[in-house]
C-alpha cells in the first residue's frame, strides 16, 4: 500500500520556523520525484518545492526561495521541508506528493504538471502576526 504520511504542521509566529516531514511508503522512492504543496484558505493548490535524485538542485517557487529547504534522506524514505521565516502568508494546508513521470520532465515543470501520482492528506501549518 502506497502512502505519504506528513507531519509537522503547527502554529507558529510570524518570524519563526517549522520543519515538515513527509514519510514515503510503498514504491521506489528513488524512482520519484517528492514535491510538497500547500493550498491556502480560499486559494488554489500551489507547488512550492520539489526533489528528484536525477536533478542537482531542488526546486522552489520564487515566493519561499531562500526560506525553505527541502531535503531527501533516502535510508528513511522520508523527505523534509525546512520552512524558517515563516510568514502569515504562508498559512496553508501543506501536502507532499511523489511522482513517477515528472522525474524525466523535470521539477521546474511542477505547477504545470497536473497528474501526481501518490499524495498525502496533509498538514495544517498556521502563521500568526
Amino acid at each position: 500500500e502506497v502512502q505519504l504520511v506528513e507531519s509537522g504542521g503547527g502554529l507558529v509566529q510570524a518570524g519563526g520556523s517549522l520543519r515538515l516531514s513527509c514519510a514515503a511508503s510503498g514504491f521506489t522512492f528513488d524512482d520519484h520525484v517528492i514535491a510538497w504543496f500547500r493550498q491556502a484558505p480560499g486559494k488554489e493548490r500551489e507547488g512550492i518545492s520539489c526533489i528528484s535524485s536525477w536533478e542537482g538542485n531542488p526546486y522552489y517557487i520564487d515566493s519561499v526561495k531562500g526560506r525553505y529547504n527541502i531535503s531527501a534522506d533516502n535510508a528513511k524514505n522520508t523527505v523534509y521541508l525546512q520552512m524558517n521565516s515563516l510568514k502569515p502568508e504562508d498559512t496553508a494546508v501543506y501536502y507532499c506528493a511523489a511522482d513517477h513521470l515528472l522525474i524525466g520532465i523535470g521539477c521546474s515543470w511542477l505547477n504545470q504538471y497536473s497528474d501526481m501520482d501518490y499524495w498525502g492528506k496533509g498538514t495544517l501549518v498556521t502563521v500568526s502576526s
